[in-house]
């Protein structure tokens, strides 16, 4: 039986309480290493910084630390064996001679999932490793944050296959009684940064308790992120959180509404209610309409100061992306092979479930999207271009959105938004880093650095699609058609991962629980179904 999760539960959760217990993940069985001495053999580097391509390098890892980066000459030429480094007994060594050597992927809104999906946190995990992705803020602990904690110090150890998680926690969780005075918010913030949280996530509250909380994030060296839900945003947008702290923006909520200057609040329906889903998304996509455009001063004033604050941008498109095709997204490939029947009966239409708001998605809707992604990603791609920062974060699972693929196909919308590929590939690694204080360990491929890496036989610069599970389609010139891609390696902090092994791993688990079931994967609505 799948438990299903009020809309208003997750995105109004004051005073909430974890939602489910899940269990956690068994102990590493795959994964080798971490070695004293690791050389990944001829591979092309791409850093992450914005740098481009280089290659064939050999890159010595020791101890789970990048410790040379060794030039190999001109590509196409035979390699001198003797400028090689040489690997120390008991080492190991990889031939990725042709392959493209990326930083893992930080992803910035990365939910584990829990009872309401059916989703196993092995099951995530091992979708993330085996699309590259080595860091995830899960936005939340939606699961507790005592359990969140715990599962990131066991991947911090290396006890489980995961890629490191920076928890964060949802305002007010664990506290029984709701938060109605500043004082009390940031009790509550000092509260659960002494027990390890590393930021806070907001969805709203009255002004003066949120802003006393963000300010105290602020206080305790901890990171806080905000979905600026309509119920609160015409109180507090996206300037006054900034200006109060704020660390990042998920999604796009409260930035139209700062950019404002013919109106103050969102142009709602009279028959509109929050709780209703499809009212909520229905006009959301029609807000960015109401906003004013690049030429407008506003939109100029409201950019520059938001970079001025060094406020981050993280925008999850991917998560709406049914919005303007619902049919691509139901229908991708992957879900045959890696959608649990649990997941997939959580993404299907129903009014009481999070996400599911499919009751009569138009084509009007879609067309509204559509422009609405367009308005936005003219916004992104302004700020960065002006100096600002955004960051790649998926939010999988929900809305038909599949972790690990998620992920990658919010850098195919990064591009779209006008990013070149390195661009977006500092977006997805370094900019990630910086954002959670981690740079100086991770997000790029520089000596000294952990060595969180990962490693695909095709170059993803030319096409992201080569990231994807599974892989990309491509035909030979004696008209066979194959497929290319798919991560070969993750390296987590010198952790080497056989990432097929791992989707592998995922394939069956999803194979295993169809039969169970007794069913097969059917399109909502259908005479099977």
């Amino acid at each position: 039986m799948i438990v299903r999760v009020s809309a208003l539960l997750l995105l109004l959760v004051a005073s909430a309480t974890p939602l489910a217990d899940v269990e956690p993940a068994p102990d590493r069985r795959v994964g080798e290493g971490p070695y004293d001495t690791l050389i990944l053999r001829g591979g092309i580097v791409v850093d992450g910084t914005g740098a481009p391509p280089i290659g064939p390098v050999d890159i010595v890892i020791e101890n789970g630390r990048i410790a040379r980066i060794v030039g190999l000459g001109p590509p196409g030429l035979p390699v001198d064996d003797g400028d090689r480094p040489e690997l120390a007994d008991g080492g190991r060594e990889i031939d990725v001679t042709g392959h493209y050597v990326l930083p893992g992927l930080v992803d910035l809104h990365g939910h584990i999932g829990g009872e309401a999906q059916g989703t196993p946190a092995e099951y995530v995990y091992k979708l993330w490793l085996g699309h590259g992705i080595t860091t995830v803020r899960e936005p939340g602990s939606f699961n507790g944050l005592d359990w969140t904690l715990s599962e990131s110090a066991r991947s911090e150890a290396g006890e489980i296959a995961a890629p490191r998680i920076v928890p964060y926690v949802g305002f007010g969780m664990g506290r029984d009684e709701p938060i109605t005075t500043p004082e009390q918010a940031r009790e509550w913030v000092r509260d659960v940064a002494d027990k390890g949280a590393k930021g806070v996530k907001f969805f709203g509250a009255r002004p003066e308790v949120l802003l006393a909380a963000i300010d105290e994030c602020r206080e305790q060296g901890i990171g806080s992120a905000m979905h600026h839900a309509q119920m609160d945003v015409a109180r507090a947008d996206v300037l006054d959180t900034a200006r109060a702290g704020l660390t990042t923006m998920e999604h796009w909520y409260g930035l139209p509404e700062a950019l404002f200057h013919d109106r103050t609040v969102q142009h709602y329906p009279v028959d509109y209610n929050y709780a209703d889903e499809q009212h909520r998304f229905t006009e959301a996509g029609r807000l960015w309409a109401q906003a004013a455009g690049p030429d407008d001063p506003r939109w100029q004033a409201v950019r520059d100061e938001l970079i001025e604050l060094g406020f981050v941008l993280n925008p999850t498109m991917t998560i709406y992306e049914a919005n303007r095709d619902f049919m691509a997204a139901r229908t991708a490939e992957w879900h045959a092979d890696y959608t649990l029947p649990s997941l997939w009966d959580f993404f299907a239409p129903d009014r009481n479930a999070h996400g599911s708001y499919w009751f009569a998605w138009t084509a009007a809707d879609e067309i509204a999207w559509r422009d609405n992604f367009r308005r936005w990603m003219a916004f992104l791609n302004d700020y960065k271009n002006h100096g600002g920062r955004v960051t790649v974060g998926s939010d999988s699972g929900y809305i038909y959105k599949l972790f690990g693929f998620g992920t990658v196909e919010e850098l195919m919308l990064l591009q779209e938004a006008g990013f070149h590929p390195l661009e977006v590939l500092r977006a997805a690694t370094l900019h990630g880093a910086e954002t959670l204080g981690l740079d100086e360990e991770i997000g790029s491929i520089e000596v000294g650095k952990r060595a969180d890496l990962l490693v695909v036989d095709a170059n993803p610069l030319a096409d992201w699609k080569v990231l994807f599970g599974t892989g990309a389609i491509r035909v030979t010139e004696d008209n066979e058609v194959v497929r290319t891609g798919g991560v070969r390696w993750t390296v987590r902090d010198g952790i080497v991962y056989d990432a097929p092994a791992l989707r592998a791993e995922v394939r069956a688990m999803v194979e295993s629980a169809w039969q169970d079931a007794g069913r097969i994967l059917t399109q909502p609505g259908s005479a099977a179904d």
